[in-house]
């Protein structure tokens, strides 16, 4: 028998405030027209004052749980991805086991930007697996609204704030690629890239600062190392392509989206798409997309999903799943 990561359920959460892509066009030299041709972005959500990252997890977190028919007291540990935590310490994660009442357990962060909820993913996994825990709330939060510099057209538009969650518990299965839960997984980074996406503040510099990023560049190598890191997944499990009822990627630009699928010889029919809706929301987009696939009727049990994304770094990977 093998041990597996099986979902048992997800949810998501979006701040109230909805922003069309209209409203940035009297602050900024753009147009929606600009945004959607560029992004495929119409409207994202922003936080409100005083809405923290680890307040959206939260609420995430308890639609998962719903889901799953779960008490939060059944989990074991809680991974949160994210780039956006509330504090520099202590983690947004465990504000989340605060805020849900769990009073036993563990909780920590996972920082590796867009990409981060695939790492969560597998480090998720790789603790279900190894046995040292049985139930894991996998959480990607993002408030990236408070990291913007509104004067930047390039960078300003494109990312809004959410929450995304599952709910992963062990199960044994026969270790064929027909079981369900995750089958496998592929993380990569390299630190040379750093300067083609990052934030110009931290601990270092005593300020938050800012997001900045080199847009072309970005792209390039997302649309390469997106889908190379698909397939190499895909192999890790012995299965192909052909195999795959969706890819769930990374939001980020429905350009990229497009472009990764086309590499994977996939359809766009099997691609989950949010980024009309909610723009980059970073390390939530996958949970998100994945939440409001289940809840469309989209995603369905014993269906294989890969998800896949890259961010700053860069970091990218992607997780092969049977839902």
């Amino acid at each position: 028998m093998t041990r597996r990561a099986v979902v048992r359920g997800a949810g998501h959460y979006l701040p109230e405030r909805v922003v069309p892509n209209a409203e940035f066009e009297g602050s900024i030299d753009t147009s929606d027209e600009w945004i959607r041709s560029r992004s495929g972005i119409e409207r994202r959500h922003f936080a409100a004052e005083g809405e923290t990252t680890s307040d959206l997890a939260a609420r995430a977190a308890e639609a998962a749980l719903s889901d799953a028919g779960m008490d939060a007291a059944r989990i074991d540990a809680i991974i949160l991805a994210t780039s956006t935590a509330d504090m520099t310490f202590p983690s947004a994660a465990t504000m989340v086991q605060a805020k849900l009442g769990m009073q036993s357990g563990f909780a920590f962060d996972v920082q590796a930007v867009c990409a981060g909820f695939v790492y969560a993913l597998s480090t998720a996994n790789a603790l279900l697996v190894s046995g040292q825990v049985d139930r894991v709330l996998v959480i990607g939060a993002e408030t990236f609204s408070r990291i913007m510099d509104w004067s930047d057209r390039s960078t300003s538009v494109l990312f809004g704030d959410g929450a995304g969650a599952l709910v992963l518990e062990a199960e044994d299965g026969s270790g064929a690629a027909s079981d369900r839960g995750i089958l496998s997984s592929d993380l990569n980074s390299d630190g040379r890239f750093r300067d083609l996406l990052y934030v110009d503040g931290g601990v270092a510099t005593r300020d938050t600062g800012y997001l900045r990023m080199q847009g072309k560049e970005v792209f390039r190598h997302a649309v390469e190392k997106l889908a190379q890191t698909a397939h190499q997944a895909l192999d890790k499990a012995g299965l192909t392509p052909a195999d795959v009822d969706w890819i769930v990627p990374h939001q980020a630009n429905l350009r990229i989206i497009k472009a990764t699928a086309q590499r994977m010889d996939l359809p766009m029919e099997k691609v989950i798409v949010t980024v009309q809706d909610h723009g980059n929301t970073s390390a939530a987009s996958i949970p998100l997309a994945l939440s409001v696939g289940k809840q469309r009727g989209l995603i369905k049990q014993g269906q294989l999903l890969v998800t896949e994304a890259i961010g700053g770094g860069l970091a990218w990977g992607s997780v092969v799943l049977r839902w």
